[in-house]
């Protein structure tokens, strides 16, 4: 799991609607990259509505909201359509970035244990470093305290 004060780790992972975004070149502003578990679920869509309605706060502290999972482009542009949503979502199709950022973790529901995404979220400053780590976020209220924390760095 990458940790508060450790580089956040670069790549590039293709983004709805098209195109590719580098991590890195987004550098010289603060970055939410927040990771959840499957397009068009519950928690998921409520999380990615929330940023949504923060977005203008997020941008107004210059601050850029990037979703990541597993799910492929063609899905995340249905999810995105769907809810109206306002955010940037990257397909980690292959899982690498989830592994590389510890969020790729054994789950258990129902006493069956599986694999999956476990929803955290990274604040990373404008210098590439984690500033702050959420893991297993609980969706209410998660979004205003990242905007609270953002506005801080």
């Amino acid at each position: 799991m990458i940790e508060k004060g450790q580089t956040a780790p670069d790549f590039t992972l293709p983004r709805d609607g098209g195109g590719t975004v580098t991590l890195s070149e987004l550098q010289g502003a603060p970055i939410v990259l927040y990771f959840y578990p499957k397009d068009d679920t519950s928690g998921c869509t409520r999380e990615a509505q929330d940023f949504t309605e923060a977005a203008n706060a997020f941008k107004a502290a210059g601050c850029t909201v990037l979703g990541v999972s597993k799910d492929t482009v063609a899905k995340h542009d249905k999810f995105r359509e769907k809810h109206d949503l306002g955010i940037t979502l990257l397909s980690d199709a292959e899982g690498n970035v989830c592994e590389t950022y510890g969020t790729w973790v054994e789950k258990s529901m129902y006493g069956r244990k599986f694999m999956g995404i476990e929803r955290t979220t990274f604040l990373i400053d404008a210098k590439g470093t984690v500033q702050h780590v959420w893991n297993k976020v609980k969706v209410a209220g998660h979004v205003s305290e990242v905007l609270a924390a953002a506005k801080a760095i």
